[in-house]
């Protein structure tokens, strides 16, 4: 269901209700969709879901990460940069 503000503050209890039993609650104003009211343990379960698979196709790890090669790299960085001293 979609409401206006002036209907959502005059019936904000009967408008939680609703959410809390699955109905889809949105407030609007100025004719435009502008919050959308859901249960706190659904908004939970959902930021959880969307935190899953996130960095799909943003994050790589190069083939020769883990390379005697690197480690050496990484390793002389180390050992002779005077920063670590």
């Amino acid at each position: 269901m979609e409401v206006n503000v002036h209907h959502a503050k005059t019936h904000l209890s009967k408008l939680i209700s609703a959410a809390e039993s699955g109905e889809e609650v949105i407030i609007a104003r100025n004719g435009a969709p502008a919050v959308k009211l859901v249960p706190v343990h659904a908004a939970a379960k959902r930021s959880r879901k969307q935190m899953w698979g996130a960095g799909i196709g943003k994050i790589w790890i190069a083939s020769d990460f883990d390379s005697k090669e690197t480690n050496d790299e990484i390793a002389d960085l180390f050992e002779n940069t005077k920063d670590f001293e």
